[in-house]
C-alpha cells in the first residue's frame, strides 16, 4: 500500500476507535489513537497475513501486550476484513465477543491480552517456537511504555536476545503517559533505547506517527540477522483528537456525544488533508495550516 493510503487508513483506524468507544461508553482512546499509525502500517503493509484465513500457516502475528489499546488493533483489523466493522461496533457489549481487551475468540487475535508484559512474554516464546518448527512466521508485539514498569518484561528480552531471536519485533509505544499520570513521576522507564542495546537487542527509534519512518524501521529489523529488534516509537497519546493529545485523563474515558462529534470532524478533515503533507506536533496544527493555505497565505510543504 502506497504511504498515502497508509495514512489516510491510519485516520479510519482512528475514526473506528472514536466511534467504538463512544458507543461502549467506556474504553480506553489515548493509547489507542497514539499506536493507530503502528498498527495500520502492520496490518496493511508490513505482515504477512490474510483475513479470510487468519490460522494460515506461516502467518506473522501481531501481539497487543498493551492490551487496553486493543480498540486500535481491532478497528484495523475490521478494516482489513478480518470482521466486519459494525460486528467492532458492539464492542464492550453484553454477550460481544469483543471485550475491552483482544481476546482469541475473535478471528485474527492470536492471544487475550491486558496483564501488562504477558503479551510480551508470549511473543517471545512464539518466536522461539517459529524458530524451532523452521515457521517463516514473523512475531510482532507492541507496547506501552508504562508497561516496560513490569519485571517479566526484562526476563523475556533477556531470553530473547539469548536465543537470537531476529523474528521478533517489539514496538514500544512511547506516548509517556500512563493511567496516573507521566512515567517519569509515577517510575521513570529511562533510558528505553541503553536498556534494550544493553540487554542485546538491536534498537531503532523513530517517530512513531511518521509513516515513512515506521515503514524504514520494519526494513531494518527484516535485515538485521541474530538478534531481535524493538522499535522505538516516540508518539502522542491522543493524536488525532487534538483536545485529547497529551493529556492522562484520556487514559482510559470514552468521549461523549458532543465530544465525539468534535473528535470525528477533525479526523474527517485531517484525513481528506493527509497526502505528501509534513505533519506538524498536533492535528491541530495541520489544521491551522490547511486553514492558512486554502486562504493563500501559505503553501503546503511536500514530501
Amino acid at each position: 500500500m502506497d504511504i498515502n493510503t497508509l495514512k489516510r487508513t491510519a485516520y479510519d483506524v482512528r475514526i473506528g476507535i472514536i466511534k467504538a468507544l463512544n458507543n461502549a461508553g467506556s474504553g480506553h482512546p489515548g493509547g489507542s489513537l497514539s499506536s493507530a499509525d503502528i498498527v495500520t502500517a502492520l496490518y496493511f503493509d508490513e505482515m504477512n497475513i490474510d483475513p479470510e484465513n487468519p490460522q494460515m500457516k506461516g502467518r506473522d502475528k501481531c501481539i497487543f501486550s498493551k492490551g487496553h489499546a486493543g480498540p486500535a488493533q481491532l478497528s484495523a483489523m475490521a478494516l482489513r476484513g478480518f470482521f466486519p466493522m459494525e460486528d467492532f461496533m458492539t464492542l464492550r457489549k453484553l454477550g460481544s465477543i469483543f471485550q475491552g481487551h483482544p481476546n482469541i475468540k475473535i478471528p485474527g487475535i492470536e492471544m487475550s491480552t491486558g496483564s501488562l508484559g504477558q503479551g510480551f512474554s508470549v511473543s517471545v516464546g512464539m518466536a522461539m517456537a517459529n524458530k524451532m518448527d523452521s515457521d517463516p512466521g514473523r512475531i510482532y508485539c507492541v507496547l506501552g511504555d508504562g508497561e516496560l514498569q513490569e519485571g517479566l518484561v526484562w526476563e523475556a528480552a533477556m531470553s530473547a536476545a539469548h536465543y537470537k531471536l531476529d523474528n521478533l519485533v517489539a514496538i514500544v509505544d512511547h506516548n509517556g503517559l500512563q493511567i496516573d499520570g507521566r512515567n517519569d513521576d509515577v517510575m521513570t522507564v529511562m533510558p528505553i533505547k541503553e536498556k534494550f542495546a544493553g540487554f542485546g537487542w538491536n534498537v531503532v527509534q523513530i517517530n512513531g506517527h511518521d509513516m515513512g519512518e515506521i515503514q524504514d524501521a520494519f526494513t531494518k529489523a527484516r535485515n538485521c540477522e541474530g538478534k531481535p529488534t524493538v522499535i522505538i516509537a516516540e508518539t502522542i497519546k491522543g493524536k488525532g483528537v487534538s483536545f485529547m493529545e497529551d493529556q492522562a485523563g484520556w487514559h482510559g474515558k470514552a468521549p461523549d456525544d458532543t465530544q465525539t462529534a468534535e473528535a470525528l470532524a477533525e479526523l474527517e478533515a485531517a484525513k481528506g488533508l493527509a497526502v505528501n503533507v509534513v505533519y506538524g506536533e498536533s492535528t491541530g496544527e495541520l489544521l491551522k495550516e490547511a486553514n492558512l493555505a486554502s486562504a493563500g497565505e501559505t503553501d503546503f510543504e511536500v514530501n
